[in-house]
């Protein structure tokens, strides 16, 4: 039976963890290895883990802190960033990584996805939207939200759904670190475009915010991180995730 999903998203940033505003201002928060040591202990359904730095820099992923994350984690782990070749989606997923998520790449080398799904299985390979709303459309973007790619958010979900991919993962720039809640528009809009499974980032505030995208789209990935590693109105870092009880509360709702 599928089920909804509540998913941290780690951001690295020069080996640290990170968490950004708007795509803006990354603020250290931790060491990925330890945080992904206290997730396990809180049983998270999967998480999500990017590199921001790998996709502007053209580098390689960082094959070595990726296989650190795969050892420690007890649960499905995706990672995006710097990848652009299906040699690099095979090697990252021997590493141990569930799925790969292609943003740049995606946009790029669209036969990518087709290749990485043959190969690999749809399930290990997801398309990643990272957008802005202007005026009535949402567009998508890539390397860190500084190149606009003229493809709306529902061109893009459409034609991962041809193409192969196994998931379709959004994420508002505008929302991201707001802590303002999801664009819920946003959300429709891209279900309205494909019928894959789809992960949702960019705006949660507070569990609250996570049960009212549940209750609308009930079988979807919910996906925070300041909600996941700041706690109060001053963001201290305190890395929390709901028990078992209350996530079955939020699903209820």
């Amino acid at each position: 039976m599928l089920r909804p999903r509540i998913i941290p998203c780690l951001l690295v940033h020069e080996r640290g963890l990170v968490k950004t505003r708007q795509f803006t201002e990354p603020t250290y928060v931790g060491d990925p290895v330890n945080a992904v040591r206290i997730f396990n202990e809180k049983e998270v359904d999967e998480l999500f883990i990017a590199d921001i730095d790998a996709t502007v820099r053209g580098a390689e992923p960082d094959y070595a802190l990726i296989a650190s994350l795969a050892a420690e984690c007890r649960m499905p782990l995706a990672y995006a960033g710097g990848v652009r070749t299906v040699e690099q989606v095979e090697r990252i997923v021997g590493l141990g990584v569930e799925k790969v998520a292609l943003g740049a790449a995606a946009i790029v080398t669209p036969e990518l996805i087709t290749v990485a799904a043959a190969r690999l299985g749809s399930q290990s390979t997801a398309v990643v939207a990272d957008v802005r709303r202007s005026g009535d459309r949402y567009e998508v973007y890539m390397h860190n939200g500084t190149r606009a790619t003229g493809k709306t958010v529902e061109e893009l979900a459409s034609w991962a759904e041809r193409a192969g991919a196994g998931e379709v993962i959004v994420n508002n720039i505008d929302r991201d670190g707001m802590m303002t809640g999801y664009d819920l528009d946003l959300v429709g809009r891209c279900r309205a475009a494909t019928s894959l499974p789809m992960t949702v980032m960019g705006g949660a505030g507070s569990l609250d915010d996570i049960a009212g995208l549940i209750a609308r789209f009930p079988i979807i990935g919910a996906a925070a991180g300041s909600l996941f590693v700041f706690k109060g109105k001053y963001r201290a870092v305190l890395i929390n995730y709901p028990d078992r009880l209350r996530k079955e509360e939020l699903f209820a709702r």
